[in-house]
């Protein structure tokens, strides 16, 4: 039966996070995220019946967002990038996996990201149809459909974090550096900021890019902005290509909205 009047927790299973998303019947109540957690804390708390407190003591948050856990919940509906996260979050009772093959979009190739398929589904719905999804996670996909909610394709590159910490991680001497609130030099006279110029600068070129040749062929799509990054993605654009940056819509709940559409149908 669908959870037309219940609450149930939905579950997106990111590379480097969890995110979590309480819902009563179709009206999201809550949103938060938290780091993949082991075995041992996963089972305590599907055993708590995510207790809030429980959540406090295993999941490494301060605290929760108003109406995150305040009754226990009738289901849990997981779409997961990692298996083995995956497999964990399976064992709760009542917990079902969407699949890519629950995503109604048309035109899918076997390895398509289930999180991609899903954020591209509550793009189309709650922005209409065609739609380019840009998210701005670990990392950073661009994934258009058109008006018959067909797929078109996309294209997959390391996040701005990622790059930033690839720098650092397999450089005898460059430094880890974080996203900025604000756009670096584009010529930069220190190495931090050097790096920053290079990794921002040239990302945003390329999502620009994508954007354009995306309305050549799409006039009249939505863009869509989602995932971790993307308030600094928006910043950034803002600033480099205002007139681009007004037509995106970025709301970090659209694989949310995704799930929404096919649990309450299920």
């Amino acid at each position: 039966m669908p959870p037309t009047d219940l609450d149930w927790l939905a579950l997106s299973v990111g590379n480097t996070r969890l995110h979590w998303a309480r819902f009563t019947g179709s009206t999201l109540e809550a949103s938060w995220d938290t780091p993949h957690l082991p075995a041992p804390a996963a089972q305590r708390l599907i055993s708590a019946q995510f207790d809030a407190k429980v959540w406090l003591e295993v999941a490494g948050v301060a605290a929760l967002p108003a109406n995150a856990a305040h009754t226990p919940p009738t289901g849990l509906w997981v779409a997961s990038v990692v298996p083995e996260q995956l497999q964990l979050w399976l064992s709760s009772p009542g917990a079902t996996a969407i699949a890519l093959d629950r995503v109604p979009l048309r035109g899918v190739y076997p390895t398509l990201g289930i999180d991609r398929a899903l954020a591209v589904w509550g793009a189309g719905t709650q922005l209409g149809w065609p739609v380019l999804v840009i998210d701005a996670g670990t990392a950073l996909t661009l994934t258009g459909a058109s008006g018959s909610q067909q797929l078109v394709g996309g294209a997959i590159l390391p996040g701005l974090r990622l790059q930033l910490m690839s720098l650092a991680q397999k450089t005898a001497a460059l430094p880890e550096v974080e996203i900025a609130g604000s756009l670096p030099p584009r010529w930069a006279n220190d190495t931090p900021n050097a790096i920053a110029s290079g990794v921002i600068y040239t990302t945003l070129a390329g999502v620009q890019d994508f954007i354009e040749n995306w309305w050549q062929e799409f006039p009249e799509s939505a863009v869509a902005l989602t995932g971790g990054d993307s308030t600094a993605l928006l910043t950034y654009m803002q600033t480099l290509y205002p007139e681009i940056s007004a037509k995106i819509t970025a709301d970090k709940h659209f694989i949310f909205w995704g799930m929404r559409s096919i649990v309450i149908k299920s």
